[in-house]
């Protein structure tokens, strides 16, 4: 078999992979729930290639996460639920219909995209779904106001995405001046817990909880993405340690050997290099 730019080889080789006796014997004891969180570590790839601006990466981490897709829709496949092009059809159905604007005839392509119409086509979609899943015999379980926010989100775009949905009921703060100060009340109330005379981990764990909401409420209303301001954090501190150690290198020290105050200093100085990151 050789390869090809052509979508329907991937599924060849999903299927030979996957086809009992001659295919692969660990693709073959792979279920949906195993296979999950590789789907979610080759996103997560994705976005580490799209950081460092790296497209010839890009391209390989776009092809791993394509392979979960065909893998999960071959494994659909298996138990006649639905097939790779079942869910290219669901897609190209789901963005013309959300797009009115540019697939649309030319009355609803003059009319542009009217404040309210993405929410008023979900909530279509979502009542469609719901027959469907009633004639197919599926239940479908009461579904409260926060359910559309997944779970499985990283905590803090849960955290961004559950106020964000609340906010919709007019359950927010007007502005991101009260979200300071309650910020400032739950380290407070942090504070209160940790130099308590006998201290709860359950409640600085919970008080801790809500400083990070409250911390991910503000990052909302200042339109910034709270993963991505911590993932830029993050990226600074790699940096500035990185002098550290480059430092304790150029002493020919390890960094065990180092006090705390000779590495504050190689801190500070890293900081001066790099001021603005």
């Amino acid at each position: 078999m050789l390869p090809s730019r052509d979508i329907s080889r991937l599924i060849e080789i999903m299927k030979a992979l996957r086809t009992p006796v001659t295919g692969c014997p660990w693709d073959l004891e792979q279920n949906f729930k195993t296979i999950s969180p590789y789907t979610i570590e080759e996103a997560y790839e994705v976005a580490d290639a799209i950081e460092r601006e790296d497209l010839h990466d890009l391209k390989e981490e776009l092809g791993d996460l394509l392979l979960q897709v065909v893998y999960h829709s071959r494994m659909a496949e298996e138990e006649d639920a639905f097939s790779f092009g079942d869910v290219v059809e669901a897609i190209t159905k789901k963005m013309i219909r959300r797009h009115p604007h540019v697939f649309g005839d030319e009355e609803q392509k003059a009319a542009g995209f009217p404040k309210g119409t993405w929410d008023r086509i979900k909530e279509e979609e979502k009542r469609e779904r719901k027959a469907l899943r009633s004639q197919m015999g599926l239940t479908e379980k009461p579904q409260g106001f926060l359910d559309e926010v997944p779970s499985t989100f990283p905590a803090l775009t849960e955290a961004e995405k559950l106020q964000h949905r609340a906010s919709k009921v007019g359950f927010d703060w007007g502005a991101a001046e009260p979200v300071l100060d309650k910020i400032k009340e739950e380290v407070e109330e942090l504070t209160v817990e940790v130099k308590a005379g006998t201290p709860d981990r359950a409640k600085i764990e919970d008080e801790l909880g809500d400083v990070l909401f409250a911390i991910a409420n503000l990052a909302r209303h200042l339109e910034i993405q709270p993963e991505a301001a911590l993932k830029r954090t993050n990226a600074k501190f790699r940096r500035r340690f990185a002098h550290i150690e480059h430092a304790a290198n150029a002493e020919d020290r390890p960094l065990t050997d180092l006090s705390l105050d000779e590495m504050e200093a190689h801190w500070q100085a890293a900081k001066k290099f790099d001021p603005a990151g």
